[in-house]
């Protein structure tokens, strides 16, 4: 009997990822047969660890921070939203050469359109942080074509550059593109994203004011207690905060999909995410 087929998720700091559940879940509804594991990565050894892991046989990985950018340059073909934002979330190892993708941005899009009933077309939104992260769900975001989109982050040439990147992508479909520092940022926002790592480093909401109108959606691409000053400040502003777990099963749905090419059913499983992590608490 062969052993079942091995994925990880790479990153560092990786122990709090949920990512071994969902697709221990996801592989449990599909009848599929693999294991799941986590994969610390030292900050200077991305490309060795991960190497190393599909000379043993590994068939993918999901890629967290700090290395989406790194994993984009180590794959030898890109879907085209990976391209698009230059940072890859997703690696399946091929005998043709690494693939990479990057399905953050639609997990993105489906839990606030879908789970959170938000719909994004005509809709004011904020995306914070030039990174990685935020390099991995721009594209989806447009494609979502709210009226306007600002990314913000502390210094003005690294959000300037990821919005050029993205302009034509913008233009094509009617959204209009602009950038501010995170200290500048105005109000009237219907949707706030969070794609820096302040929450997971302790350091609270990156921006200052009321910048979302009464009843706006305020979303941390972290979840569990790193999420939860965030998610308190979503509420003294008066909006509804949301952590990343519906991100984060979501974009996982389509990782499985890509690897496996079954796609599983997500609202189960992040209710059952849910569940645990409550009980855990």
């Amino acid at each position: 009997m062969s052993s079942p087929d091995r994925y990880a998720v790479a990153g560092n700091p990786v122990a709090h990822s949920q990512s071994p559940f969902i697709h221990a879940a996801f592989a449990a509804q599909t009848g599929q047969a693999l294991v799941y594991e986590r994969l610390l990565c030292p900050l200077d050894a991305f490309g060795p660890t991960v190497e190393a892991f599909a000379a043993a046989g590994g068939r993918g990985c999901n890629v967290t921070v700090p290395f989406k950018f790194e994993a984009f340059a180590l794959a030898r073909r890109h879907s085209p939203r990976a391209a698009l934002a230059g940072a890859v979330n997703t690696l399946r190892f091929d005998s043709q050469g690494w693939w990479g993708d990057n399905t953050d941005g639609l997990g993105l899009v489906r839990d606030i359109e879908g789970n959170a009933g938000r719909p994004l077309a005509g809709r004011r939104v904020l995306l914070l942080g030039a990174g990685g992260a935020s390099a991995g769900v721009l594209g989806s975001l447009i494609a979502g074509r709210p009226a306007e989109l600002v990314l913000a982050n502390r210094t003005l040439d690294k959000a300037a550059a990821l919005v050029a990147s993205h302009q034509a992508w913008a233009a094509e479909h009617g959204v209009r593109l602009a950038t501010t520092t995170l200290d500048g940022c105005s109000g009237g926002f219907d949707i706030l994203v969070n794609g820096t790592s302040a929450s997971l480093a302790g350091a609270g909401v990156p921006v200052q004011g009321q910048v979302l109108r009464s009843g706006g959606l305020a979303v941390d691409m972290m979840y569990g207690a790193a999420a939860r000053p965030f998610l308190d400040w979503a509420e003294a502003q008066g909006a509804e905060g949301r952590d990343g777990l519906g991100m984060l099963v979501e974009q996982a749905a389509e990782a499985f999909a890509l690897w496996r090419g079954v796609r599983p059913e997500t609202a189960p499983v992040l209710a059952a995410l849910r569940a645990q992590l409550a009980r855990s608490k």
